[in-house]
């Protein structure tokens, strides 16, 4: 049997991240906070702006958990908890509790997930439309 490595999320990508969601953000005329975790689920950059909604570092930082939690972008999830959906009933007995809203991205490298970045301050879509740039920008 073969494995295959592949190199961590390291905290020279995690603030590129940041710095690149920022600055998709600051092109739209949106202030942010932005989060960027490691695959296991610790916070590798950081970057709360105080011009943001006071609320927006706490939020992005449970947007990225959420999607790294279930490996999947937030702005997919939302339907899934409306009533009757997928995970209408999902308990929140977890670390901290999954946030629904769009902006939470996993970060993949050669196919596999190694962390997430979730962004807040804007609307859903901006943030989800930075953080997917954050993501794209890293190479």
């Amino acid at each position: 049997m073969t494995t295959t490595s592949v190199a961590p999320l390291t905290t020279a990508d995690a603030e590129a991240l940041v710095t690149a969601a920022v600055e998709a953000a600051e092109k739209a005329g949106v202030t942010v906070s932005v989060t960027v975790l490691d695959a296991g689920g610790h916070p590798l950059a950081f970057r709360r702006d105080d011009r943001a909604v006071l609320i927006s570092g706490e939020t992005s930082t449970r947007k990225a958990y959420t999607a790294l939690q279930l490996d999947t972008p937030t702005a997919d999830l939302v339907d899934a908890v409306q009533p009757g959906g997928l995970f209408h009933t999902l308990p929140t007995a977890l670390d901290r509790p999954l946030l629904f809203i769009a902006g939470g991205v996993p970060v993949r490298r050669d196919g596999r997930l190694i962390g997430a970045v979730g962004v807040g301050g804007g609307a859903p879509e901006q943030d989800h439309g930075f953080a997917v740039a954050a993501v794209e920008s890293l190479v």
